[in-house]
């Protein structure tokens, strides 16, 4: 089982417009509602790969009975803990003319000492059961900074491998804690390590504390920093469409090719290859499969030195 923790959940909204035009009125083509956040994306991209997995974070309110009941009818396993707070909504907005999105994302509701305990509670007998684990995304209000710190400790001390997938401070924290695998993206990476250059980038993120640095660099595909070398990994080609959920992909394909034990270079074909394919599918969550399997024989993966 792959555990995914997702502690800021998410009710998906995808409006599609003609064309996203500022300061004026839109009339929306179509409209999509999913369950998300970021560890629910990759649960449903794990199970799409045919790994059983199982969610948890927090889901509350309105929204929160929402987003569980859009998830009762899919593969991952609802292990969410409820909370007094309503869970946010992201709404992206979908321009048909340029392929273009623009994201809105709500900050997620409060989170008192109390309802934190209930999730540490929670999180151990579900660790015990993990084949690996992936921490993913923001902090909800009221989750200390260090949370993710402190579950990657939990997870290194259970023995399951954890993957960390955040940004800022929990992303600094988070590394002290030596987890398995960090999956920043470019600006994510910048920003905490305050180089643009990629690689150098990668390579000080892992003298931080991360056994490995894979890092998205969007349409360039991916960078790796490994124990056992160092690569980049390129798609055959750029492709169009509504990037969220693409950097989600990658974790799921990373997430998998780890507990399937495949050599690096693999599993960075099977990343870059499921990243495009998420782009070409309409909402987050989902990939084109057909794309899938044609993009994995075109991605290349070159070893990079120095």
């Amino acid at each position: 089982m792959i555990l995914t923790v997702t502690l800021n959940t998410a009710l998906d909204l995808t409006y599609r417009v003609p064309e996203l035009v500022p300061h004026a009125s839109h009339r929306v083509d179509e409209v999509t509602e999913r369950p998300g956040g970021k560890g629910i994306n990759v649960a449903r991209v794990l199970a799409a790969l045919g790994h059983r997995c199982v969610v948890t974070g927090f889901a509350g309110g309105r929204t929160g009975a929402v987003l569980r009941e859009l998830l009762a009818p899919l593969a991952p396993v609802d292990a969410l803990v409820p909370v007094a707070g309503t869970t946010r909504r992201t709404i992206a907005v979908v321009d048909a003319a340029t392929g273009d999105t623009t994201q809105l994302n709500e900050p997620g509701p409060q989170i008192t000492a109390d309802e934190w305990e209930a999730f540490l509670t929670a999180y151990e007998p579900l660790l015990r059961q993990a084949d690996a684990v992936a921490l993913c995304g923001s902090l909800p209000p009221g989750v200390p900074v260090g949370a993710y710190a402190d579950l990657v400790r939990r997870a290194r001390a259970a023995g399951v491998p954890v993957l960390l997938d955040t940004s800022g401070e929990p992303l600094r924290r988070g590394l002290a804690a030596r987890p398995d695998l960090i999956k920043p993206n470019a600006d994510e990476l910048a920003r905490l390590t305050g180089t643009r250059e990629p690689l150098r980038a990668a390579r000080d993120a892992r003298r931080r504390g991360a056994h490995a640095v894979v890092a998205s660099l969007g349409p360039e595909g991916l960078v790796a920093v490994t124990p056992d070398g160092t690569w980049q990994a390129t798609p055959p080609a750029a492709v169009r469409g509504n990037p969220t959920g693409a950097g989600d992909s990658a974790v799921a394909a990373l997430l998998s090719s780890l507990v399937e034990d495949l050599p690096w270079p693999d599993r960075l074909t099977r990343a870059v290859a499921l990243s495009a394919a998420t782009v070409l599918a309409p909402v987050a969550g989902e990939y084109d499969a057909g794309a899938y399997e044609e993009l994995q024989g075109g991605v290349r993966v070159s070893a990079l030195t120095g």
